[in-house]
């Protein structure tokens, strides 16, 4: 079956999987945590060699100060506790966006995972924290402008905060939404899209090979007619 090089994923519905079991919107956040490390490993395991997940948007932070220091919470808890699992499969770890924003703790945890797992050679784990698809188009025609002249399209995506990676080949939104939500816009142009109802913490691994077998099943042309 053929395999995306690089599956990226808008993990929606935390919130929303908790309220409706009464739970406090933290405790979907916790699950969501849990399903985005199994689905992490379970699309390496299947081969696939770059995951990018949507694990909080620059938006999010307007978000209520509870809300944020649970998150926060989580992030802690998870840069403490799975680099090892991460460095054992092989993963390299990455973080986009604009991270300057955590709280400094947490900025140092990133740069330990980074730097403890760097020599991972079996996939890399992207994830996009304090992140705006707008915000990184921003930046790189900033940092083109301070080159001082033009850039083409190759040149403009290496000046992006994902450049050292390739564009991903198939974008997965849980949740119910049918939207981008600033994510990933740039590198998206050519993406398969599939959307779940499922809120985020109930996507299986199952729900996940589904999707891979969707992606498989498309003729992918990049703007070509078929054939040529």
């Amino acid at each position: 079956m053929r395999l995306p090089r690089h599956v990226a994923v808008i993990m929606d519905g935390n919130g929303r999987w908790a309220q409706k079991r009464l739970l406090p919107r933290s405790a979907g956040h916790s699950a969501g945590m849990k399903r985005m490390i199994a689905l992490s490993e379970y699309l390496f395991r299947r081969g696939v060699e770059v995951v990018t997940l949507y694990a909080l948007s620059k938006e999010n932070l307007s978000r209520s100060e509870e809300e944020l220091s649970a998150l926060f919470t989580l992030f802690r808890t998870y840069f403490s506790g799975s680099v090892v699992r991460l460095i054992e499969g092989g993963v390299r770890l990455d973080v986009v966006g604009e991270t300057e924003l955590l709280p400094e703790d947490i900025q140092a945890l990133i740069q330990e995972g980074k730097e403890k797992t760097k020599g991972g050679e079996r996939g890399t784990l992207v994830l996009a924290i304090c992140y705006g698809g707008r915000q990184d188009i921003v930046r790189a025609a900033n940092a083109a402008v301070r080159m001082g002249k033009e850039v083409g399209e190759e040149e403009f995506s290496a000046l992006l905060s994902t450049g050292a990676y390739p564009p991903p080949d198939l974008l997965i939104r849980t949740g119910g939404e049918k939207r981008l939500s600033n994510f990933l816009l740039f590198e998206s142009a050519y993406a398969e899209l599939y959307f779940s109802d499922k809120m985020f913490p109930a996507f299986t691994d199952e729900d996940m090979a589904r999707a891979l077998e969707d992606f498989a099943s498309r003729d992918r042309r990049f703007g070509k007619v078929k054939g040529e």
